[in-house]
């Protein structure tokens, strides 16, 4: 593909992108090569580079094309105005190559118009996206509701925290310990070229040093590692799951955190796992087959007060059908995978905030039911809005004083530390003396943006 044609692709996908209801980047991303096969693999790298540079740097772009006055007062940015501010902030090209691929050639970008060319010029000397006198909601690249509270949630730290989320995220695997410890899992990719080092927190980690096409390898195919963010991995240990008990995955999705659930039980006991999308949970099975996990039940639910968790609660149920952990992977806003869904956080909402706050309130309310006496609840998001995480767990524990909060760094010595053994530097818990919760960030981290907080349930 010519320069120009990459460019037309790129601003035919971001278009798509702007509808309120367009699937995820990657998706589109991917639909568009299917349906382009003529386009190579670096004519789609470069695609994707630009439209997820621009998804990334929105909020700076839009600043700049108000600053430069380069769209009419009044009239949103369109894709093109955004990827020719990029390339030019991002990339390093200069008025002439912007001329050079919009030539209105087969395939090529209309000519620039002059008001194209105007902001082109003034932003000549100017070098990258930053500016001393943007303003919060440019400085974080998100819409202005979003960055107030980004702003107040991460204090001093809110600007390299930003600057963190810009970054792409790295590649990080689960070692899968019913198969492989960390040394014969590195030895297995190092076989095949791929080169990873040991994650600095979660004990069963591995970081791959770039990015690589990992389904193809013996190591993934045979089960020995599972991509996985290392922030999860750690919200999975932390829920403390034991061989031989009985743990309910309550919103499993795709089944990641259930694969680490079993590895952690030593594929003995009961695993139930639980979601409202029956599609979602059969994607699950393949997975569960290539790591080897057979205790795993896969149950679809209706909603989260499905027929069968007010089953398992009842008396006549009695306590041993109860169970000694349950998960709660919270659907939420996503707000701590902007690294990897940046387009995510330009189609959230407030009135999406409040739906999900409520949604959250009921799961925790009626999962709760499912726990024993000395068993754990353990809520998990991957966002690091407040009201999505300590305002929640806040309000259940007032509502529910057979529960309470366990300090989390007792948590992590029982689970995190107990594992990691002396081996490893820097993998002390990494909450504040005292926290009854965790929060995880790219900046701080290096992991996606997690919420964990693990409750118990009195004995009477």
């Amino acid at each position: 593909m010519t320069p120009g044609g990459r460019l037309s692709a790129a601003i035919d996908i971001l278009e798509i992108l702007e509808a309120p209801d367009a699937p995820p980047a990657d998706k589109v991303l991917a639909d568009w090569a299917r349906g382009n096969r003529y386009a190579g693999s670096k004519d789609r790298q470069a695609i994707a580079t630009m439209v997820y540079g621009v998804l990334r740097r929105r909020g700076q772009i839009d600043w700049w094309l108000e600053r430069t006055r380069g769209v009419d007062p009044g009239h949103p940015p369109a894709a093109r105005d955004r990827l020719l501010v990029w390339l030019q902030l991002g990339e390093g090209w200069r008025l002439t190559d912007l001329e050079k691929a919009c030539d209105g050639a087969r395939f090529a970008p209309e000519p620039l118009r002059m008001r194209e060319k105007r902001v082109a010029i003034e932003l000549t000397s100017q070098r990258g996206f930053d500016f001393g006198c943007q303003p919060v909601a440019a400085r974080a690249n998100a819409p202005e509701w979003l960055a107030a509270r980004f702003a107040d949630i991460h204090g001093e730290r809110a600007d390299a925290e930003a600057s963190a989320y810009l970054e792409e995220a790295p590649v990080d695997l689960r070692v899968n310990t019913l198969k492989a410890d960390r040394a014969a899992a590195k030895a297995a990719l190092a076989e095949e070229g791929l080169v990873a080092v040991e994650t600095p927190y979660s004990p069963v980690g591995l970081r791959l040093a770039g990015r690589a096409p990992l389904s193809g390898t013996r190591a993934f195919k045979q089960g020995l590692v599972e991509p996985q963010d290392e922030g999860s991995q750690l919200a999975a240990l932390l829920t403390d799951a034991r061989p031989g008990q009985r743990v309910v995955d309550f919103c499993a999705g795709a089944g990641g955190k259930s694969l680490a659930l079993a590895a952690r039980m030593n594929n003995t006991g009961r695993l139930v796992a639980c979601d409202t999308s029956e599609n979602r949970l059969k994607r699950a099975a393949q997975r569960l087959k290539r790591a080897g996990v057979f205790i795993v039940e896969r149950r679809p639910l209706t909603s989260e007060r499905d027929k069968w968790v007010k089953r398992a609660a009842s008396a006549k149920g009695g306590k041993g059908s109860l169970y000694d952990r349950v998960l709660i992977d919270a659907p939420c806003t996503g707000t701590g995978t902007w690294r990897r869904n940046p387009d995510q956080k330009w189609k959230t909402t407030e009135a999406d905030l409040e739906r999900l706050i409520e949604i959250q309130g009921q799961i925790l309310d009626s999962a709760a039911r499912l726990v024993a006496p000395g068993g754990r609840l353990v809520y998990v998001t991957c966002s690091w809005l407040a009201e999505e995480n300590e305002a929640r767990v806040a309000a259940f524990l007032a509502e529910r004083p057979d529960f309470f909060a366990y300090p989390i760094a007792d948590v992590w010595a029982e689970t995190v530390a107990a594992q990691q053994g002396t081996a490893q530097d820097g993998g002390a818990c990494p909450a504040p003396a005292g926290a009854t919760s965790l929060r995880l960030s790219p900046g701080a981290q290096g992991v996606d943006g997690f919420f964990v907080a693990v409750m118990g349930r009195k004995l009477a």
